[in-house]
């Protein structure tokens, strides 16, 4: 792990990179990578009768647990500024991450697999995709995971299983506590429940001595063979 310096874990809402990439980033992070939680878009009020003034204080208070959630993990945090209806084409998205891998010499990229029931979470696997992609094809080695979310579950592949320290998961969970959709406060499923099984469950099928969260490999432009 320690030949990876730069770390980026990219969710389509606010949330999503912390739980796909939270583990990963952590890890780095203590051995003094550099990491980072991008956000493609924030999470809107869904009340149609709401103010300007009570949008935008919700968008305040989102990019404030966004900063607060990316210190708990050893991260800072981006908001690339677009919102679900008004998302740019692929190719256009795609070349602004490109941009942004190469100026920040990006190693490592964490993102949603496409077997998802979002389509936001599929349009950013297919930008993220298409810049890797490009940049492996140029002779580049940076590296892409696909994490865990339950929204992404169709044909995920579990195939790399990483074994967490109590004191890591309970470092990764105060980060996730920091958003209010995780304690409970903006939906019904069940987030306090689910990602706690899911290490267990993790754990048992990999026969580790820990509590796992699993990536899944992405297939990759590959300029020579191990």
């Amino acid at each position: 792990m320690s030949k990876v310096q730069r770390v980026v874990s990219i969710g389509a809402h606010s949330l999503d990179a912390e739980l796909m990439g939270g583990p990963l980033l952590l890890k780095y992070a203590k051995q003094g990578a550099h990491c980072t939680c991008m956000h493609v878009t924030q999470g809107r009020l869904e009340d149609p009768n709401a103010t300007k003034e009570e949008c935008d204080a919700y968008l305040k208070e989102l990019l404030d647990q966004n900063q607060r959630a990316a210190a708990k993990l050893g991260a800072d945090t981006l908001w690339l500024g677009y919102v679900s209806s008004n998302m740019p084409t692929t190719e256009v998205f795609s070349d602004r991450l490109e941009k942004y891998f190469i100026d920040e010499k990006v190693d490592l990229v964490i993102t949603h697999w496409r077997g998802s029931m979002h389509p936001r979470h599929i349009n950013t696997h297919d930008a993220v995709v298409r810049a890797v992609k490009r940049m492996r094809e140029n002779g580049s080695a940076i590296k892409l995971l696909y994490g865990e979310t339950f929204e992404d579950l169709v044909g995920f592949i579990p195939q790399a299983y990483i074994g967490l320290e109590d004191t890591e998961i309970e470092q990764w969970y105060s980060a996730l506590n920091e958003y209010t959709v995780f304690k409970g406060g903006v939906n019904d499923f069940p987030y306090q429940q689910y990602y706690p099984t899911n290490l267990k469950v993790r754990q048992i099928e990999s026969n580790h001595s820990k509590k796992c969260v699993c990536y899944m490999y992405a297939s990759l432009i590959e300029n020579e063979l191990w």
